[in-house]
């Protein structure tokens, strides 16, 4: 099962108030008067898919435009995964509601199954669910870069693999080459720079600060400034915990007194007295630690002055550092590291730069094969990608019609920094410009007829014709193409006739495979619809407001026959509105039974 927008609800956008549309799983068209507000239902699909939010698209006298859609997008879809990611969970009834609003400043919030997210995961949906194509999508095809994008779709995984692999190379191929011709050119300057390190470098190892030194230094240095205040208050400790060193009985100190009183307590009789012995005997084994500790930091203190001489004069030298390259010792550590690195990168010598030219021709072979590898699968699919949008042409009452792809190389500008030496045709070799898509040019041609000079499809086609150019490349690329919902705004331009009920029937049959979503003119292609909706427009007070109801039966012949010339109101209009329905439901019931044969 494919997912599918299965109903999207309009309010406040443009001259519609209020509007919801019911979509049918295959072709679904949207018609109305002209300024009626069909555009109003592409712009909420854009707005659904993350497009630009725009204040002026909100409804006047509204607070603010909302767009809501429901997606039936089944477990395990690709979908279901983006919405997964980003913490969105579907209705009970497995249904993926998404929601855009915008208000009259300009401001633009997200939501996705119950949770506010970035307006960039509806893009990301929206790039698994919805293509919408118009008009200016037609422009677009006009560009090199969209032709070149046409042709790899179509082609398919093969050449997207080949792709990432040239690109990989090429990032590969364009650092090096950047580096070499940077370190090239700024060779003196550079080399400047490398001595600045080396000096600084051979400074800083000649002092070898040790990390966290200079705290060190400080405290020692108070020690040995403050050795005999210490030394005082250390020995005035000492005896206070430990007594006399002479054993002088009045001056026994804590831990004596604490064993005369363990000796008085195990005398007594009274087992209450008794027990506190064990108390004392852990207080006294507390402070003959501290004892011990005392009596080492004394027999420690120095009080050398040649000794404060010394940790003075390293701090000298560690603060010659420290004004120079960092605030403190692990400061300057820290710049030695990094300048170590730099210097690395900073290696100008002939030997350097020849190791680094020998790397950028090697890259540049790599990447020549991977470019040559992805013009090869550029051509083979050319050619099927021609001959299956000629046949889609002929479809479309462009019987004489064809399509010719043509791949040529991009050559090097006279002064590209960063050519890239291929093969050449002829023996020899060649520049040309490797840029993030290969080295190909590819365009799109139109051959009128039988006979005419292949021409550049914006040259040899006209509106219409170039219309049906683009929806004959839009059946070929659904055959490859994952996203379910297609949307088309009047691409049918400029066409009519023959050539319109033609592409009724090409879209009826694109919506065997996807959703077809359809903003006409044209009631020969509105006849094919599986569902039709009609936006209308009405005023009152002064005020324009559109909504969108869904026509059926009469109410859809009496549609029809507006679209035909405005011919609603007669019998003739309505009889040949019947007979569009009539035709258009026997093509559609053959197609079905073509496709389960």
């Amino acid at each position: 099962m494919r997912a599918v927008l299965a109903e999207m609800r309009i309010e406040g956008l443009g001259v519609i108030d209020e509007a919801t549309l019911e979509l049918d799983p295959g072709l679904t068209v949207v018609t109305g008067e002209t300024g009626a507000g069909k555009t109003m239902v592409v712009t909420g699909l854009h707005l659904l898919s993350g497009g630009r939010a725009e204040a002026s698209r909100v409804r006047s006298g509204a607070s603010k435009a909302v767009v809501e859609g429901r997606f039936d997008a089944p477990p395990g879809s690709s979908a279901a995964k983006v919405a997964g990611d980003a913490g969105a969970e579907p209705d009970a009834d497995g249904a993926l509601i998404a929601l855009r609003t915008v208000t009259t400043d300009g401001r633009s919030r997200a939501h996705l199954g119950g949770r506010s997210v970035p307006v960039g995961v509806l893009s990301e949906l929206s790039e698994q669910l919805i293509a919408v194509h118009g008009q200016n999508d037609q422009l677009r095809l006009l560009r090199p870069a969209e032709q070149r994008g046409v042709l790899d779709r179509f082609a398919g995984e093969e050449l997207l693999n080949a792709l990432a692999d040239y690109r990989r190379v090429r990032e590969q191929w364009h650092a090096v080459a950047t580096e070499l011709a940077e370190r090239a050119a700024r060779s003196r300057e550079l080399a400047r720079e490398a001595d600045l390190l080396r000096h600084g470098l051979a400074e800083i190892q000649a002092v070898d600060p040790q990390p966290g030194e200079d705290d060190d230094l400080v405290a020692r240095a108070r020690r040995l400034a403050d050795a005999d205040q210490l030394r005082e208050s250390a020995t005035a400790s000492s005896y206070a915990v430990s007594g006399s060193p002479e054993g002088d009985p009045d001056a026994p100190g804590a831990l004596g007194m604490i064993a005369d009183a363990r000796h008085r307590l195990s005398a007594s009789e009274d087992p209450r007295l008794r027990d506190l012995g064990p108390r004392l005997a852990e207080a006294e084994a507390l402070l003959a630690d501290v004892g011990s500790e005392l009596t080492s930091y004394l027999e420690s203190l120095d009080a050398d002055p040649a000794a404060l001489e010394q940790v003075l004069a390293r701090q000298a030298e560690l603060k010659g550092l420290t004004r120079k390259y960092a605030a403190d010792v692990d400061g300057v550590l820290a710049w030695a590291q990094d300048a170590e690195r730099r210097l690395s990168g900073l290696d100008t010598s002939e030997e350097a730069l020849a190791a680094l030219a020998t790397r950028r021709d090697e890259l540049a072979v790599e990447l020549a094969a991977k470019a040559h590898a992805l013009t090869e699968l550029r051509v083979a699919a050319a050619d099927r990608f021609a001959k299956e949008v000629t046949v889609e042409l002929s479809g479309l009452a462009m019987g004489q019609a064809s399509i010719d792809v043509v791949i040529s190389t991009r050559w090097a500008e006279p002064n590209e920094t960063h050519a890239l030496r291929v093969a050449g045709g002829d023996g020899g070799d060649a520049l040309v410009h490797a840029g993030p898509d290969g080295i190909d040019e590819v365009e799109l041609r139109l051959v009128a007829h039988d006979g005419a000079t292949p021409l550049p499809v914006h040259k040899a086609a006209s509106g219409g014709e170039l219309s049906r150019v683009m929806l004959a490349i839009e059946v070929v690329l659904a055959h490859s193409d994952p996203v379910p919902t297609l949307v088309f705004d009047e691409v049918d331009a400029g066409v009519g006739g023959r050539a319109a009920v033609e592409i009724g029937r090409r879209l009826a049959r694109l919506a065997a495979s996807h959703q077809v979503i359809v903003v006409t003119h044209l009631p020969q292609v509105a006849a094919f619809a599986d569902r039709h909706l009609v936006v209308d427009k009405s005023a009152k007070g002064g005020v324009s407001r559109s909504d969108v109801r869904v026509v059926a039966d009469k109410d859809r012949v009496v549609e029809l026959a507006r679209m035909l010339a405005g011919m609603d109101s007669t019998e003739t209009g309505r009889a040949h509105a019947e007979e569009l329905l009539t035709a258009a439901e026997k093509d559609k019931k053959a197609s079905r039974k073509r496709r389960r044969r």
